[in-house]
């Protein structure tokens, strides 16, 4: 990566400038504002010492601003100031020491700027909260508002930090940049970003980094079919589920020739799982594990489930009772779209799939869990019985 001070992306260019840090602090009435413990005169002192020469300092300080200013992700008048003095001083070289108490989250030794990176991110994405509904978000009249119109600011501070040289600072800085530009105002510079991001997946050889890159990259509606191609089949995965992709043919074929080593797609990363959630980090935009989101991918771009019959068979060593909800529940209901009838012959695709299930034992402890899924389909969530419309 590009070193210390010197990265800058693209999209910087003809953007407000921040306030000076120290003007922040001298010109805020800090003593009219409030944070979630009352008056909030105590801010400055804590802001000020993020910049301190011992890590255990800043730490500290980090953390009371957390509680006071960012309570419970409730916004607060002290919290728009904090913010911009915040986003000010990312590129100090004071915020750079390491330590690994900076959040009560993450335990990591990272640098300062890392955990003050995630702070904007959760600062961007409590003023969000409601944004798009219109409803009220429980912040005081004027907060949330305030909050929102520093968004272009504080991205203008988090962006560059995307081609940092320390791998924490850059997973930051695309964690909030993503948060900050759900902003409506601020989605046009989407485009000027993904090409920060392009430079960032030529020169990283991290692929957890080059993941989230591409699945974010993903997520904002950007083209990712340059990567269809990729070396790395993980890669070539994350970048076949980008919405741009969905009609996407060769997108869809790389997806299904996935899937057909689904032991594999969870070997490349350490990722949660139902019996072990504190297992590893989920990947940014899919809401649970890759080759969970590689199949319904699979799922709702194929219409024939004869096509899709490989990766169902592919798939039912990893199910369970535990996983129907993500995998064979809704691989029954793409096999059986108008529900089981008793009167018609099972396809051969059917019967496969079928067979494969009832052949798995993981599948069928405590029933509970199982019955709405096969409810649905018209099917008795009892192997003995599915077992005999088989024999039939």
């Amino acid at each position: 990566m590009t070193s210390h001070g010197k990265y800058l992306t693209p999209d910087q260019a003809g953007h407000s400038q921040l306030p000076d840090a120290r003007s922040v602090i001298e010109g805020t009435s800090w003593t009219a504002l409030e944070h979630a413990y009352g008056p909030a005169q105590d801010t400055p002192l804590r802001l000020v010492q993020l910049l301190d020469e011992d890590p255990d300092v800043q730490a500290g300080a980090l953390g009371l601003l957390d509680m006071s200013v960012l309570h419970q992700e409730s916004l607060y008048s002290a919290t728009p100031p904090a913010a911009l003095y915040i986003a000010a001083v990312l590129n100090d070289p004071r915020t750079l020491t390491p330590h690994e108490d900076y959040s009560t989250w993450d335990d990591r030794p990272r640098p300062l700027r890392a955990a003050l990176l995630d702070w904007l991110g959760q600062v961007a994405e409590s003023a969000a909260y409601r944004e798009t509904t219109g409803e009220d978000d429980g912040n005081a009249p004027g907060v949330t508002a305030a909050v929102r119109a520093a968004r272009g600011e504080i991205l203008d501070a988090v962006a560059p930090h995307l081609l940092a040289p320390d791998h924490t600072v850059r997973a930051a800085a695309l964690n909030s940049t993503s948060t900050l530009l759900q902003a409506p105002e601020l989605a046009s510079r989407m485009a000027g970003i993904t090409q920060t991001l392009r430079s960032l997946l030529i020169q990283s050889t991290d692929r957890r980094e080059r993941a989230a890159t591409i699945l974010t990259i993903g997520a904002w509606g950007q083209d990712t079919t340059d990567w269809l191609t990729d070396p790395d089949p993980a890669i070539r995965a994350c970048a076949a589920l980008s919405p741009a992709c969905e009609i996407n043919p060769r997108a869809t074929q790389t997806i299904l020739d996935t899937l057909l080593d689904p032991v594999a797609i969870d070997s490349w990363f350490l990722e949660p799982t139902p019996t072990d959630p504190w297992a590893g980090d989920p990947l940014p935009h899919l809401g649970g594990r890759l080759r969970h989101a590689l199949l319904a991918a699979a799922i709702d771009r194929t219409d024939d489930f004869e096509e899709l019959l490989p990766t169902a068979l592919a798939s039912v060593p990893l199910s369970s009772n535990l996983t129907i909800d993500k995998d064979w529940g809704p691989l029954l209901t793409a096999a059986f779209p108008s529900g089981h009838d008793q009167g018609v012959k099972l396809t051969t695709a059917q019967r496969r799939y079928l067979q494969a299930l009832t052949d798995h034992d993981a599948c069928w402890r405590y029933t509970h869990l199982i019955t709405p899924w096969l409810d649905n389909v018209n099917l008795p969530a009892d192997r003995a019985r599915i077992k005999a419309i088989l024999a039939r």
